[in-house]
């Protein structure tokens, strides 16, 4: 069956950072001019779709509106659907915190009527959160995290600490794991993504670098997957990772070789 959708992962597949990888731009011209559908998913939940749409295009890509989403967008779509009016204690970034004022839930500073502990990325997480979620997290909490990854690349390549880092320090500390975590690859990205796509699985092609992320979301969903090496992953993690790629590629220019296998 020829691919007719792509999830084109961000970080490490795209850009570092800031800088968009060479070439890039016109692969995803390619793709668009093969009459691909294209959803970009970022597991980083700063900024919701439409923000990711307008930075993207900033940096030079053809994207269309509708055509990027983030765990943001899961994280405020599962709290609309299974919290709506609940209270939201919120750990993370001021990008998210944005998102989930904009979607009208209600989030308090309360560390004793809290409903719902929402633990994120920020850069200023420190030992008062960890003191706080103490207080705020008990049995009867709903812990969410927006989503697993442990680092991410910055601007030159380099790891540095994400929104799972921050997640499971919470964990250790108030000594429970989450009830959920939203992001990839979790059941709620992966309808998140086809949602937006509107292609059966079976129809779609998921690249991106992280073997625990996004390419595990494709394999369960019944994608195919390809995994970049731009990323935090190398061939030699491929063996102990939980997922064996359908494809292993230098970067997102070499997609072209999946295209062809795939459409013979």
């Amino acid at each position: 069956m020829s691919l007719r959708g792509v999830i084109i992962d961000l970080d490490g597949t795209v850009y570092h950072g800031g800088t968009v990888l060479e070439g890039v731009p016109q692969t995803i011209s390619d793709l668009r001019a093969a009459g691909l559908e294209l959803f970009f998913f970022s597991n980083n939940p700063i900024r919701d779709g439409e923000e990711y749409v307008t930075y993207l295009t900033e940096q030079g890509l053809n994207v269309q509106p509708n055509e990027a989403g983030s765990a943001g967008d899961v994280t405020v779509r599962y709290l609309q659907e299974h919290h709506n009016g609940d209270t939201i204690y919120f750990i993370g970034s001021e990008g998210l915190k944005n998102q989930l004022k904009r979607a009208g839930l209600q989030l308090t500073d309360s560390r004793v009527d809290s409903d719902v502990a929402l633990v994120s990325w920020t850069p200023e997480f420190g030992y008062e959160d960890m003191d706080n979620a103490l207080s705020v997290i008990d049995e009867q909490t709903t812990f969410l995290g927006t989503d697993p990854d442990r680092t991410f690349p910055d601007e030159n390549g380099e790891v540095t600490p994400g929104s799972g880092a921050i997640i499971d320090a919470v964990a250790v500390t108030v000594g429970r794991e989450p009830d959920a975590i939203l992001g990839k690859p979790s059941p709620w990205a992966q309808e998140f993504a086809l949602d937006r796509l509107g292609i059966p699985p079976e129809e779609c092609l998921v690249v991106g670098d992280r073997l625990d992320t996004d390419l595990l979301l494709g394999e369960q969903a019944g994608m195919t997957t390809a995994l970049v090496l731009t990323g935090v992953t190398d061939r030699s993690d491929i063996d102990s990772g939980p997922v064996t790629p359908d494809y292993v590629l230098e970067d997102l220019t070499a997609i072209e070789r999946v295209l062809a296998d795939e459409h013979r």
